[in-house]
């Protein structure tokens, strides 16, 4: 009688959240306007993405790319222009681009609380100072503000998502509704909310994946990584690599 000398493998479950098959991601905390700490994060990733076998590949901002910092203009610019083989690029909308986007669009008055928190540091990147908008009604700021910004810049604003899902991580601005299942969360939670998210112990469905609250470093937890650093005040921007099981964290100063 012959014995069996081959055992059938057992499946072994990765310990932590896994990214799809054959791809990789790279998740840009928020930006806000330091164009030279993205220039050198993007450098960076691009030299990783080189040393690594070519995969299909997202580089993804958590939204808030503009205000407060001193060059929203060159942020734009950068994420307009990157291109690399087989590289997708996708921003997610922040409350920042959120507030911009409507007061333009469609209700010009929320266009001065915008201005009070960081609006004016973008309008000031394409010449249009402070003085020229300060104690403005909405229509004359969306008039001014229209008269200096780019329409390929706003267009590039206006189309964004909401959420990434990669893998086992679903990658948003602020976060999520721990009331709310993933597939019924609303627009004004991913982009805006706080304390109910990030004190939540909840197992979300997936690992989120977020910037929009400062921390002084990235705030790993089991149900949610934090990448916002705050660069506009600290000078640290951060970008988390996702591939696999595989995280790793990038930085620019």
């Amino acid at each position: 009688m012959l014995r069996n000398l081959f055992k059938k493998a057992e499946a072994v479950t990765p310990a932590g959240p896994m990214g799809p098959p054959g791809k990789r991601c790279y998740a840009i905390g928020d930006v806000h306007g330091c164009a030279r700490q993205l220039e050198g994060l993007l450098t960076q990733i691009r030299d990783d993405i080189v040393r690594r076998p070519r995969k299909k590949t997202a580089i993804v901002s958590l939204g808030d790319l503009i205000d407060r910092g001193p060059d929203s203009r060159g942020v734009i610019e950068q994420f307009m222009t990157f291109a690399m083989p087989d590289i997708s690029t996708h921003v997610i909308a922040g409350n920042h681009e959120e507030m911009l986007i409507t007061g333009l669009t469609d209700d010009p008055s929320v266009l001065p609380n915008w201005l009070r928190h960081g609006g004016y540091a973008f309008c000031e990147s394409y010449g249009l100072s402070a003085e020229d908008l300060m104690g403005v009604d909405g229509d004359t700021a969306r008039t001014r503000i229209l008269g200096v910004v780019p329409e390929a810049h706003l267009d590039f604003l206006a189309d964004t998502v909401e959420r990434v899902r990669f893998g086992d991580y679903l990658l948003v601005h602020a976060g999520v509704n721990p009331a709310r299942p993933l597939n019924d969360q609303n627009s004004a939670d991913l982009r805006w909310i706080r304390d109910d998210f990030l004190n939540s112990d909840k197992d979300f469905g997936a690992v989120i994946v977020h910037g929009h609250t400062v921390f002084e470093d990235v705030e790993h937890k089991h149900n949610r990584i934090s990448l916002d650093t705050g660069a506009y005040r600290t000078g640290k921007l951060t970008a988390i690599r996702l591939e696999d099981d595989e995280q790793e964290l990038f930085a620019a100063c």
